[in-house]
């Protein structure tokens, strides 16, 4: 089997198009490649809609846990406190066997029992209360001048907020939250060992590359290949996010690199 047939058969195998029967002997590296490319479908998805949706919860959260009413700060506050304080891969267990038990009560609860809609809503929380925190920290550390301005212009309310508090809350909060849409993506390994079953042997990165190093007692080919995708993927994170940093810093005086200039002196 040439490697372009290999591509054909098992690139879309994580999602239920091609190949139904995983490869039983002779594996491959293209193989190995593949499949464990094909299961980074999930794991970007999982990262993608946990990270988009988690940033307007974690904004509300940070805004919840600054506000004066005590029942939205406590709220606020209690919810991070138990999302960043238990690990992630407790949150799995606790939260499929919350869905299992949901789901006796009534059958719409039935879809959250599968990976792709159960595990996506505990890294959604997870990473909502985790990027609270950075939110809250950086909408404490505006600068107070720059509210100031804000009303000596005559902003105030949901105005103010949108052009003076928020962007300036994005700025100071983007670098720490580079570093936690990296760990997002990283963390969604972790839906393998979650109670959270695959469906059909149609699992993640992680599920193929420990198929692999079962099969063949070599975990030191599949899993290095694991690793190179999130490498990968890392890069493409960093890069977006440098994007975004650019876009939200657009307005400050960026230092420009002097060239180097030789002058030799000839005459002393």
């Amino acid at each position: 089997m040439s490697c372009w047939i290999t591509i054909q058969d098992y690139a879309l195998r994580s999602i239920g198009v091609g190949a139904r029967l995983l490869p039983k002997e002779d594996f491959t590296l293209c193989q190995q490649f593949t499949l464990i490319g094909s299961g980074m479908i999930w794991n970007i998805y999982f990262g993608t809609l946990a990270l988009l949706s988690g940033f307007f919860l974690a904004t509300a959260l940070a805004l919840g846990k600054n506000a004066e009413h005590p029942l939205l700060r406590k709220t606020s506050e209690w919810f991070i406190f138990i999302f960043r304080g238990s690990p992630l891969f407790i949150q799995f267990f606790f939260a499929y066997f919350l869905f299992l038990s949901l789901k006796q009560v009534s059958p719409i609860f039935a879809p959250f029992t599968a990976a792709w809609l159960g595990a996506l809503v505990t890294l959604f929380f997870n990473t909502a209360a985790y990027s609270g925190e950075i939110f809250y920290g950086a909408l404490r550390s505006v600068p107070k001048g720059d509210l100031e301005a804000a009303d000596a212009y005559g902003f105030s309310g949901w105005k103010k907020f949108r052009k003076i508090t928020w962007p300036t809350m994005l700025r100071l909060a983007w670098p720490a939250y580079t570093n936690e849409a990296i760990f997002l993506f990283h963390a969604t390994t972790l839906v393998y060992f979650s109670g959270f079953p695959a469906w059909r042997q149609k699992g993640d990165a992680l599920y193929y590359a420990n198929y692999f190093a079962d099969k063949t007692f070599n975990p030191f080919i599949p899993y290095p290949i694991l690793a190179g995708y999130f490498i990968l993927l890392t890069l493409i994170v960093v890069s977006c996010f440098g994007l975004m940093n650019r876009r939200l810093n657009r307005h400050l005086p960026h230092g420009l690199r002097r060239k180097i200039r030789l002058r030799p002196n000839l005459i002393r």
